[in-house]
């Protein structure tokens, strides 16, 4: 993804779509996949089909099984918003995903988690000062996808907070964002045109 997106976006990028293959048309899929698609123009997503759900559209299988897992690790999995935007921020963080970070940094102010929170994620600082609960989904990402490794003592407090059933969805749900980040990186999706980049990379 260009650092930039004043800048033109690279050359294998289509024009129409954001990212390195054309946007599907709607009357190339399925009855299935053309309500997804209605759904995105329709802003069913907060990135409409210029994100993932355009590049999704590649594979409907995947699209259709994945979609009902999202909707309930992000919405009836007990979670609760401010927990599942920490958990989505901290994935697109150590991912260093661009797209993913730009367009949840505002979905997790609305879903109140506090700027000093998010500062943390962005900047990678420590979480000392933090809610508990905050902290350590943070540290639990970190550890994750960074560390490779959960300490016991990190685990007996992501446990302790969050119970045993909570704990494995909160894990699946990062991990799925990390496997959307990994679509968004293949296929270099780019920040909407006039969005401006809000994660710091080099």
């Amino acid at each position: 993804m260009t650092a930039d997106n004043q800048n033109p976006w690279p050359a294998d990028i289509d024009p129409n779509s954001g990212f390195r293959l054309p946007l599907l048309p709607r009357d190339s899929l399925d009855e299935a996949s053309q309500r997804r698609y209605d759904r995105a123009v329709g802003g069913g997503n907060i990135a409409g089909l210029q994100g993932p759900t355009g590049i999704m559209l590649y594979s409907p299988a995947t699209q259709q099984a994945q979609s009902g897992m999202t909707r309930y690790l992000r919405n009836e999995a007990g979670l609760g918003p401010r927990v599942r935007e920490i958990g989505l921020l901290i994935t697109s963080r150590c991912m260093n995903n661009q797209f993913e970070w730009t367009a949840h940094e505002p979905v997790a102010l609305k879903e109140g988690v506090p700027q000093e929170t998010i500062d943390v994620i962005k900047h990678d600082r420590p979480t000392s000062s933090l809610d508990e609960t905050d902290a350590v989904v943070i540290e639990l990402g970190r550890a994750v996808w960074r560390d490779y490794k959960v300490s016991p003592e990190l685990f007996a407090r992501a446990k302790k907070i969050f119970g045993p059933n909570r704990l494995v969805d909160l894990v699946l749900l990062m991990g799925s964002h990390a496997s959307t980040a990994a679509l968004l990186t293949t296929f270099d999706m780019q920040l909407h045109k006039g969005r401006e980049p809000l994660l710091p990379l080099p």
